[in-house]
C-alpha cells in the first residue's frame, strides 16, 4: 500500500488549483481552500513551504495571492512530492509499516521489493505534470 500524507495530498491539490489559474494572476488562499476542500490553516503552512520550493510565489495586497512560477507542464507530481517529503526515506512510503514500528528495523526480505515499487510509482509521478492533470480534469467535465 502506498501512503501519502494528508499534507502532501493538500499540496498536490493546491498546486492543481494554482495550475488551473496559471496566467490569470494571483489566487487568494481562501479561493484555493474553498475549491479544493483544504482547511485554511493547513493551506497557509503548505503554501509557505511550496513558496520556499520555488514552485510558487505570492503577491501581497488586495489583489494578491499565490501563483505558479513555472507553467503547469513544467512541474510534475514527483517534483512536489519529493519536496514535501523532504529527507524521509521513500521506501517507508510503500512498506507495510514505518521504520520505528518495524520489529526488524526495515531490514528484511521485503525492503528490495518496496524499493522497486517506490521507483515504479515515482516513475509515474515524474511522468505526470500538472498540465496532464488539468487535461484529465477537462476531459472529465
Amino acid at each position: 500500500m502506498i501512503r501519502t500524507h494528508k499534507k502532501e495530498q493538500y499540496a498536490l491539490r493546491a498546486m492543481l488549483e494554482l495550475a488551473k489559474k496559471s496566467g490569470k494572476g494571483p489566487t487568494k488562499i481562501s479561493d484555493i481552500a474553498a475549491a479544493q476542500a483544504i482547511p485554511i490553516r493547513f493551506l497557509e503552512v503548505i503554501l509557505s513551504q511550496l513558496k520556499a520550493s520555488g514552485f510558487v510565489d505570492s503577491k501581497r495586497g488586495f489583489y494578491g495571492g499565490y501563483y505558479l512560477l513555472r507553467p503547469p507542464d513544467q512541474i510534475t507530481v514527483g517534483d512536489v512530492l519529493r519536496f514535501m517529503q523532504g529527507d524521509e526515506d521513500p521506501a517507508h512510503r510503500v512498506s507495510c509499516m514505518s521504520k520505528k514500528e518495524c520489529p526488524f528495523n526495515c531490514d528484511c526480505a521485503f525492503v528490495p521489493m518496496w524499493t522497486k515499487l517506490n521507483k515504479a510509482v515515482f516513475k509515474i509521478y515524474d511522468e505526470t505534470s500538472f498540465q496532464d492533470l488539468l487535461n484529465i480534469e477537462r476531459r472529465r467535465h
